[in-house]
């Protein structure tokens, strides 16, 4: 016979509570007659350590994964310093992010942390700092932080998933995926995506200032070209490297568009313009308006060759 809601909630109230009694750790959150609370949404929120997040989620990483990694970091900082309802979320439940969900998809260090913003921010909210933190992530060398010694190389990822942010990085460093280095690679980006979670929730609580932002000047060698053009949402910025009169490598410097519904045009339309050597190349479905910002911001470089 089915279990009724309340029996159910009862018998594992029941069952937290002597875990509790036996740990001898007080069991916050459920009422004497045996109901857990509901705790109201968003949770409560209290300031970060980002230098402990940073480490507890490169630590985590090694334990079972990125988006576990990033959820303890985060997860442990708030049951220290706020307690319940984050007492009663498990980290465990993140470990399904492991590799990126096991099929190369979301980045997991980005799912732990959309996960957890999500327990402490309104919707709107966690969506617009969500998409700050993947703008982020797509536009900023990584990693970061490397406690056992420096990465040799830090790589960009245009997209959201693990499977081309990892990618690009064994490319360009020269290492397989069991490598120590990729190990601490990725545990680092653990650690760098936990520590900017922290740091966004801290200034959307009012616990710190949001940093000033100066656009750092772009070296350029004389064959490299800057262009820029509108994507779907603000600016598109590239860098063209020419070789001879043939476009060697697009690099994407920064955009506005949304990490996850743009990733197909900027994994794709940079190489297909290099294997036409035109920018009159097909759009990438589901990403017409970032595609076409791509081609513009190219053309934008290209107008500037010989002058």
């Amino acid at each position: 016979m089915l279990q009724s809601r309340r029996d159910f909630l009862k018998k594992t109230a029941v069952l937290l509570g002597g875990s509790a009694l036996l740990s001898g750790a007080p069991l916050a959150g459920v009422l004497a007659e045996g109901e857990p609370e509901r705790p109201a949404h968003p949770f409560p929120y209290a300031e970060l350590d980002l230098d402990r997040v940073e480490q507890l989620a490169y630590e985590g990483y090694f334990e079972n994964g990125c988006c576990y990694g990033v959820a303890k970091g985060l997860l442990t900082e708030l049951c220290d310093k706020v307690g319940f309802p984050y007492t009663m979320i498990p980290p465990e439940m993140f470990a399904n992010g492991k590799e990126g969900y096991t099929a190369g998809t979301l980045c997991g260090a980005l799912g732990g942390a959309a996960g957890v913003i999500g327990l402490c921010c309104a919707p709107d909210d966690a969506r617009a700092i969500t998409k700050e933190l993947f703008a982020w992530y797509t536009s900023t060398p990584l990693p970061i932080y490397q406690p056992e010694g420096d990465a040799p190389v830090q790589t960009i990822s245009n997209t959201v998933n693990c499977v081309d942010s990892v990618s690009e990085f064994m490319t360009e460093a020269s290492v397989e995926r069991a490598d120590p280095i990729r190990k601490r690679r990725c545990g680092g980006v653990s650690g760098d995506v936990a520590r900017k979670t922290a740091e966004l929730l801290n200034i959307h609580y009012g616990f710190m200032a949001a940093p000033a932002v100066a656009e750092a000047e772009t070296e350029l060698a004389a064959n490299e070209y800057i262009g820029e053009a509108n994507g779907f949402d603000g600016p598109i910025k590239v860098k063209v490297t020419m070789d001879g009169d043939k476009i060697a490598k697009i690099d994407v410097l920064s955009h506005g568009d949304t990490p996850g519904i743009c990733d197909k045009a900027f994994s794709t339309i940079p190489q297909a313009i290099i294997d036409a050597q035109s920018t009159k190349v097909d759009v990438a479905s589901g990403a017409t308006f970032s595609s076409q910002g791509i081609m513009a911001a190219v053309e934008d470089a290209l107008s500037k060759v010989g002058k």
